[in-house]
């Protein structure tokens, strides 16, 4: 008899549902709660130390196999420079966005006091010109050694570069990269399936040791999310339309949503693209540019998902009690940003690029247990930005590209 598989996605909130009641139950009973940090924690800890342990091979091959599979720099001309910076201050906007909201609703966030084992120690605040120059690495060990991330971006973005000026030279690397990301997709696919154990090790102990309070900063954290999803979508995609490809507003979204509906419910960008292409051409994007702009989007375009780290990365801060400084958030800023071109088909993408974000400014990985049982729920609203993104940036620059051609036969006429 044939049954049909369970997704990922059900077990994870098994997981979720599991963790929270053994912390309950925990909590109740005499010794539980060192029981919990003694003998359920480590293998929470375990499952973390897997998580960074694949952070640095998935973000060092699949941006340079991301850049590599854009072909010849020369031939993407004005669309594909376009295409990227709109991308990039998109995302750049989204965390800026996310970072303001978190901040401003922190103090339904409430503080955590016994939610890792110790007392954990911010470092010293890192001036923003410290920070300009920690970008850039001084040899290409040392920062996959410390997972250094902003230096590892910058490491995959040079070679990636570099293989493309190389041409047929560089073609044996190009597949040495292509090969390498498969395997560490691979590697991470066995990684994220042990998600429900990993969220149901890390939850019980929070719980024990917090009790029910962790839940409702949950429902506040998954709020806050969703209104940043709302305001970025509302503004700066109306922006887009109305004054970069001079559409209504009203005619993008609704256009637009039989393709959000689509990845609402299936939270996969790529499950989603045939939709998005067929939305973006009805709303005026050249069919040639779509199929160039909207997968590129599906690699380097994570607004949604850049929305989710800075609202998760300073919840959980406040979880530990830490105010993040100025330094700290443009770390947070340039992180997502650089980082977002390399999500694309990584399964569990969001949790991966968090712990990169986390680590770039020195929060405890820990954290990312908080948020991980209810990561689907997350993922949904940000899917939905992410493709939306991609299709705005389809129709901006058709447009773009068509006012240009005008010009130019105006000029020649």
């Amino acid at each position: 008899m044939n049954t049909k598989k369970l997704p990922l996605a059900f077990w994870i909130f098994v997981g979720l549902v599991v963790g929270i009641v053994a912390g309950l139950a925990l909590m109740a009973i005499p010794g539980g709660v060192d029981f919990a940090k003694t003998y359920v924690k480590p293998f929470g800890t375990i499952f973390l130390n897997l998580i960074k342990f694949i952070v640095v091979p998935i973000v060092l091959f699949s941006i340079t196999a991301g850049i590599i599979s854009m072909g010849d720099i020369k031939k993407l001309g004005s669309v594909g420079v376009k295409t990227i910076v709109y991308y990039m201050c998109t995302t750049a906007g989204a965390v800026i966005i996310a970072l303001v909201l978190a901040n401003l609703c922190k103090g339904f966030f409430p503080p955590l006091d016994k939610l890792s084992s110790g007392e954990y120690t911010a470092g010293d605040p890192v001036s923003f010109m410290d920070t300009l120059v920690n970008i850039f690495p001084a040899n290409i060990i040392e920062p996959m050694r410390s997972a250094s991330m902003l230096q590892v971006i910058v490491i995959a973005i040079l070679f990636g570069v570099g293989i493309l000026i190389a041409g047929e030279k560089g073609l044996v690397c190009a597949q040495v990269v292509d090969s390498f990301n498969e395997v560490s997709m691979k590697v991470m696919d066995l990684i994220i399936r042990l998600s429900p154990v990993g969220v149901a090790c890390l939850l019980a102990p929070v719980v024990a040791e917090n009790g029910p309070k962790i839940l409702g900063a949950l429902a506040a954290v998954l709020l806050v999310a969703y209104i940043g999803y709302v305001i970025h979508a509302l503004a700066v995609y109306s922006f887009s339309m109305a004054a970069l490809a001079r559409i209504s507003p009203v005619t993008f979204f609704r256009e637009m949503v039989p393709a959000m509906m689509m990845a609402f419910s299936s939270a996969s960008s790529v499950g989603t693209l045939p939709f998005t292409l067929e939305c973006a051409e009805k709303l005026g994007a050249r069919k040639e540019i779509a199929s160039f702009v909207i997968p590129l989007g599906a690699t380097i375009n994570m607004d949604g998902t850049a929305i989710y780290q800075g609202v998760c990365a300073v919840f959980i801060a406040s979880c530990f009690n830490i105010d993040l400084t100025l330094g700290q958030m443009v770390t947070i800023v340039l992180t997502a940003t650089l980082a977002s071109i390399g999500t694309a088909g990584v399964p569990g993408a969001g949790m991966v690029m968090l712990a990169m974000v986390l680590e770039s400014v020195g929060l405890p990985v820990e954290g990312i247990g908080l948020v991980m049982g209810v990561d689907r729920i997350f993922d949904m609203g940000r899917t939905t930005v992410n493709i939306t993104g991609d299709a705005a940036c389809a129709v901006v620059i058709s447009k773009m590209e068509e006012r240009k051609e005008q010009r130019t036969r105006g000029v020649l006429g």
